[in-house]
């Protein structure tokens, strides 16, 4: 295998027969904020110094000034080389290294020391293991629960290929939210994440729920890819059917020439009509739904609104007797 790329497309050279057209140019409701501060620079450090990951950082997300400007971040485990090669994350794929067994202590240090209330993780996925790497998710969980008591948890976890034992793992931890992204339409799947399954991530979300329905359920849609706006409420009622809670749906930004195009930017007023659509009709719980949402954005107050397993560890019985 070659060495580790962010590489996804190979589009033929500018000028020649069927090289891409010209990128749409962005709507003026899209104005990203670039990481700046001291509080970025000092989180910056701190990753650094444990040699950590960020998701913001690795996949460049459009909210990254936004959250480590108000000391929030989403830690990327298992290193930062993806065993697969989706066309829109600009996170680098190829052959990963060994596992770090002590990046669990790291993380959670590190959620310790920003004095986090709430954490986000993910990972790359691993599958050159069984496991797929469900232990690390399930160590740093009880780990941040050690260090770091009354800090919620959402993680954010890929498909373990539709695994059952690997997902038990991370579930019986208990976080708050398990999130799992299932990014767009079944049509779309191979141009999208030639190596995921649509099934894939219905075995995923189902099954977390039967084996707790305490843990909340999340999942989310990039439009932009081609899809259409039929296909998105398809996608929602499957997800509803899955019994997922959460719904997060965001405009897909291109990384990079090298990675898939916007086929077209929606607009707020069908945002604002997908968000109707999946609270009004469809039942979801919680729906955040605008161009930069993305899939961690405002999922504290999610907890704090939704989250049956959070106050049964830290709220008193008393309180937590009234909240139920």
């Amino acid at each position: 295998m070659k060495n580790p790329t962010r590489d996804r497309i190979h589009p033929p050279a500018e000028g020649s027969e069927g090289a891409p057209a010209r990128p749409l140019r962005r709507p003026e409701w899209i104005k990203v904020r670039g990481p700046s501060g001291e509080t970025v620079d000092w989180l910056r450090g701190l990753m650094r110094s444990k040699t950590l990951h960020t998701v913001c950082e690795e996949a460049m997300c459009p909210n990254m000034g936004e959250c480590w400007g108000s000391g929030t971040a989403t830690f990327l485990m298992m290193g930062d080389v993806c065993t697969r090669s989706c066309g829109f994350c600009d996170i680098k794929h190829g052959r990963p290294g060994p596992l770090d067994m002590l990046e669990p202590e790291r993380v959670a240090q590190a959620v310790k020391a920003m004095n986090l209330r709430h954490a986000v993780i993910t990972s790359v996925n691993r599958d050159e293991r069984k496991d797929g790497g469900a232990p690390i998710f399930a160590a740093v969980i009880r780990r941040i629960r050690e260090i770091h008591p009354g800090c919620s948890i959402e993680v954010l976890i890929p498909d373990f290929k539709g695994g059952l034992d690997a997902l038990r793992i991370v579930v019986e931890a208990r976080p708050e939210i398990l999130n799992h992204n299932v990014e767009t339409v079944p049509r779309l799947f191979r141009k999208v994440q030639p190596q995921d399954r649509y099934e894939w991530a219905g075995a995923t979300l189902s099954n977390a729920k039967r084996i707790d329905p305490e843990v909340l359920t999340k999942s989310g849609i990039m439009l932009g890819l081609g899809e259409t706006f039929d296909e998105v409420v398809a996608v929602m009622r499957d997800l509803r059917m899955w019994g997922v809670e959460i719904l997060t749906l965001g405009q897909y930004l291109q990384p990079s020439k090298r990675h898939l195009p916007v086929e077209r930017f929606y607009t707020l007023d069908e945002f604002a009509e997908l968000r109707r659509i999946g609270l009004e009709e469809l039942g979801f719980r919680w729906v955040e739904s605008a161009p930069l949402v993305r899939s961690s954005y405002h999922a504290e107050a999610q907890v704090c609104a939704l989250s049956i397993v959070h106050r049964k560890l830290w709220e008193t019985p008393a309180a937590a007797s009234a909240a139920g």
